[in-house]
């Protein structure tokens, strides 16, 4: 094991414990020197070193205990959590999913479909990427989720303002997350639903089609079910969205993050059939600023464009002229329903093509 300098730490891990880190001023590496951990999911390997860049923040996790070293602890806000994680919760979930996948296989039926839901910076992102690393990482049963994002705005898939679906093959890497080949993706073209409710409920079918045609071609994929991310708007319209999203994507379980009143809605309009559990979030989840937010969408905006640091892309521009070019929006103005031709809806109007003309 490598001398620890002044501004590093180690840390001795219980059974259960979470190591929460927030880097704020200096990259921290974290190695694992003894026992078993993991970050979302993620296995950690034994005597392997991660760097984590300024502005990540994670939690490395152990079931039966570990010892962990980190540099630059000492500069970041660091710290082994007092209190009770949710992982145990989250693991009973995983149980639960796995025996439903194991009864849809069985059966040669379809597997559950559950939806994550909850306000902003409760850990949906956080419980998806856990759920599906739990599901890959099942030895000998050859797992293969979908991951469907319906988060427009700090989606995981590919760029803001799309909405996508990914299979999910193999557990994610620490560095680069989830292989993201062949994934589907919709463009939406806004970063909240609120910008054109009718397009976004037309862009969810479309998903949903393709995801349905993508699941009755492979078995595996098709018992293995899909674990849905949702934005954290909860409100109003928000809630009429997600009601409008669990029906349309079938959806047999709901898990609800720390808003009970949410649940009680949930489980007061939806159907019998469909079951909502109430799970606590966890205490290392961090409240996000409106500036990281948009720092979070230019760093996803980069890296579809230039990879990662460890898989860096070399894109290239090209000029084409501009009379060879058309420019399209989605959404015309709508007209009041006493102007309207006969027959047309003000759906028509807000999910309809028209041609952009410069300088108009």
């Amino acid at each position: 094991m490598a001398t620890l300098g002044p501004d590093d730490d180690s840390f001795e891990l219980k059974q259960d414990q979470e190591l929460r880190f927030e880097v704020e001023n200096a990259p921290i590496e974290i190695e694992v020197t003894s026992g078993l951990a993991e970050i979302f999911g993620v296995e950690l390997v034994k005597s392997k070193k991660y760097l984590f860049p300024i502005g990540a923040k994670g939690a490395v996790f152990t079931w039966h205990g570990c010892s962990i070293t980190m540099k630059n602890a000492r500069k970041n806000m660091t710290y082994v959590s007092k209190d009770t994680t949710p992982m145990n919760y989250y693991m009973n979930v995983h149980i639960i999913l796995e025996k439903q996948r194991d009864e849809a296989e069985k059966d040669s039926k379809r597997g559950p479909i559950t939806m994550i839901v909850g306000p902003q910076d409760v850990g949906k992102s956080t419980l998806c990427h856990i759920l599906l690393n739990y599901a890959v990482r099942m030895p000998g049963l050859n797992r293969k989720p979908i991951l469907i994002d319906l988060d427009v705005g700090q989606g995981q898939i590919s760029v803001p303002g799309t909405l996508g679906a990914l299979v999910i093959e193999r557990p994610a890497t620490i560095e680069d997350g989830f292989s993201m080949l062949a994934p589907i993706v919709y463009n939406f073209g806004h970063l909240t639903p609120t910008a054109n409710m009718d397009l976004y409920q037309h862009c969810v079918e479309r998903l949903w089609k393709s995801v349905d045609e993508r699941m009755n071609k492979d078995a595996k994929t098709n018992a293995s079910g899909i674990i849905i991310n949702t934005c954290g708007w909860i409100k109003g319209d928000g809630f009429k969205c997600l009601l409008a999203c669990a029906q349309r994507l079938r959806v047999d379980n709901i898990l609800v993050l720390d808003q009970e009143r949410l649940y009680q809605e949930l489980k007061r309009d939806l159907p019998k059939t469909t079951d909502v559990v109430l799970l606590h979030k966890s205490g290392g989840v961090v409240d996000r600023t409106r500036q990281h937010r948009s720092e979070s969408r230019d760093k996803r905006i980069k890296e579809y464009f230039y990879g990662s640091r460890l898989k860096p892309f070399n894109p290239h521009s090209f000029d084409v002229k501009f009379g060879e070019v058309q420019i399209y929006k989605i959404g015309a103005p709508v007209l009041p329903d006493s102007c309207m031709p006969l027959g047309v809806t003000a759906m028509e109007f807000l999910t309809k093509v028209v041609l952009v003309q410069p300088g108009e």
